[in-house]
C-alpha cells in the first residue's frame, strides 16, 4: 500500500515515514502544497496524510482541488488547529478523518488502517480474504489450517494489497505502484520473485497468473493451477 505524506516539519515527516514503513507501507514524502497537488492527482496513492499548514500554500486548498477533480483518495488530515469549526470546514472540503498534533503513533496507524478498510469495503478487525487472515501487527499470515507464516516486509505489503483486492486481476505495473515507494527502482523481475515466494509460503494456487493481464488472489480449488 502506497501512502503520500505531505508535511513540512522535517523531523515529523521522517518520523511518519519511519513509523508507516515499519507498519508495512511504502511512503512518498513532500513538504510542498504545489507538489502535493500534482502528486495526489497523478499517482495512484492508497491514502494521503495531509498537513494543512504548508509553506507554499494551504493544505485545505490542495484537498479542495483533489475533490473538485473527482479524486476519491482517502485523506487523513494532520493539524494543530483544534477548533471545531476548522474541522467542520475540512470535512466539508472532503477530509475523511482528522488527527490533531501531537499524536500517538498507535492512533495514527489505527486511523490509517480504518480508512483503508473503508475504502476497500472491508469490515473492521483483522484483514480476512480467501481463507487467509493477515496479522498486520506481527506481519504474519494465518492459513486455513491455523499455521502462522512470517512474511518479509515486501511480501507483507504485496499480500496485503492482494487481500484488499481479492479476485481482482492486478497488473504488474499496478502492483509495483502500490508496493514500492516512488524513489524505489525495482528490477522488472523483482515482483515475480516475491509472488513466487508468496506461492511457496501460502500454497501455489492462491495467486493465479493471468497471461498478458497480471495476477489474481483467489481461494484455491483442487484443480486450480498457478
Amino acid at each position: 500500500m502506497l501512502i503520500l505524506v505531505v508535511e513540512d516539519d522535517r523531523e515529523l515527516a521522517e518520523g511518519l515515514r519511519r513509523d508507516l514503513k515499519r507498519a508495512g507501507f511504502a511512503i512518498d514524502l513532500t513538504n510542498s502544497a504545489v507538489d502535493a497537488a500534482y502528486l495526489g492527482s497523478e499517482a495512484l496513492y492508497d491514502l494521503i496524510v495531509l498537513d494543512l499548514g504548508l509553506p507554499d500554500g494551504s493544505g485545505l486548498d490542495v484537498l479542495r482541488g483533489w475533490r473538485a477533480a473527482g479524486n476519491p483518495v482517502p485523506v487523513l488530515v494532520l493539524t494543530a488547529r483544534n477548533a471545531w469549526h476548522e474541522r467542520v470546514d475540512g470535512f466539508k472540503e472532503g477530509a475523511d478523518d482528522y488527527l490533531g498534533k501531537p499524536f500517538h503513533t498507535e492512533e495514527l496507524l489505527a486511523r490509517v488502517g480504518a480508512l483503508l478498510r473503508r475504502a476497500h469495503q472491508q469490515p473492521a478487525g483483522p484483514l480476512r480474504s480467501v481463507g487467509l487472515v493477515l496479522d498486520e501487527d506481527q506481519q504474519t499470515v494465518i492459513l486455513p489450517d491455523q499455521r502462522s507464516i512470517q512474511l518479509t516486509a515486501t511480501e507483507f505489503r504485496l499480500l496485503r494489497y492482494f487481500m484488499l483486492n481479492p479476485r481482482r486481476i492486478l497488473s504488474k505495473s499496478r502492483l509495483t505502484e502500490h508496493v514500492y515507494a516512488e524513489d524505489a527502482d525495482p528490477d522488472s523481475n523483482v515482483l515475480e520473485v516475491y509472488i513466487n515466494r508468496l506461492r511457496r509460503k501460502l500454497g501455489a494456487n492462491y495467486i493465479q497468473t493471468r497471461r498478458g493481464q497480471g495476477y489474481r488472489l483467489r481461494a484455491p480449488s483442487a484443480d486450480s493451477g498457478p
